[in-house]
């Protein structure tokens, strides 16, 4: 008779990756304090941490308004709107984020540029109001408004799945209490739906981290952008992007773990 497997005994394995993890990190973060090099690596390279951040969090937030309307469009029972949807979907999925973040930085920027210019001729004909130009609209933004459009049309793929998981069957029982659409979605629909969209959704947050990264390319000074200022400077390249691959570890490992603890809640409070 074969012995019980994790998998079939309804025990989970005991994480000794996470405990392998932690004590290599632990054994890293010492070496890193006790080494001179090490040290004043770190500190060059982290000062990129907060641009990571606010790039990550301002543009997945975005991404998922974005995301959600989307998905809402893709739901309607306006045939326009469900195909603007999957057209916008489509097409953007296509097109890989590096590229995305060129086209909005150097053709998409200079094109709102004018286009803004053009609204606001007549203000600035009579002297109210200053001309735009491209240098005023800020290479972060640029980083960050693509990334949003990016992510957006995965993020509606994530919502549009999980509000289809919910059984019909409730919302035609909410529609004969005399709820309404809007009430439908936010009583019924999203507390049932954010259990099926939560794992994917966090796994698009730990991508946006990793992939907020190629900011470096516009000169944003994220980690990465540190990471090679420094490295150019100081010809410590193993050094340095040793030390830029521990930070983004850090961040993306810590999320998972928060991400994992924030999807068992939500099983015990709703149920398998």
């Amino acid at each position: 008779m074969n012995a019980p497997t994790a998998g079939n005994s309804g025990q989970q394995d005991f994480p000794w990756w996470l405990l392998v993890t932690v004590l290599m990190g632990i054994g890293l973060a010492i070496f890193i304090a006790v080494s001179d090099l090490y040290s004043q690596v770190f500190r060059a390279v982290s000062k990129g941490a907060g641009i990571t951040v606010f790039v990550t969090l301002v543009g997945f937030a975005l991404a998922s308004a974005l995301g959600l309307l989307l998905a809402v469009m893709g739901l309607s029972k306006s045939l326009v709107l469900r195909q603007i949807s999957r057209f916008y979907v489509e097409i953007i999925r296509g097109i890989p984020i590096l590229v995305l973040l060129f086209y909005i930085a150097f053709v998409g920027a200079p094109g709102f540029v004018a286009l803004w210019n053009a609204l606001i001729s007549p203000l600035i004909d009579a002297g109210l109001s200053d001309k735009m130009t491209v240098r005023d609209f800020p290479l972060l933004w640029r980083a960050i408004i693509a990334l949003m459009i990016g992510y957006s049309a995965f993020i509606a793929e994530v919502f549009r799945a999980g509000i289809q998981a919910i059984d019909s069957g409730q919302i035609e029982a909410a529609k004969a209490l005399g709820l309404s659409g809007f009430q439908r979605f936010r009583l019924i629909v999203m507390p049932q739906a954010i259990r099926t969209i939560a794992p994917p959704l966090g796994n698009d947050f730990i991508a946006m981290i990793k992939d907020s990264s190629l900011v470096s390319v516009l000169g944003v000074a994220d980690i990465t952008q540190m990471g090679k200022i420094y490295a150019a400077g100081s010809f410590r390249f193993f050094e340095t992007y040793s030390i830029v691959a521990y930070i983004y570890l850090i961040m993306t490992i810590g999320l998972s773990l928060v991400l994992r603890a924030i999807e068992r809640r939500l099983r015990n409070r709703w149920g398998d």
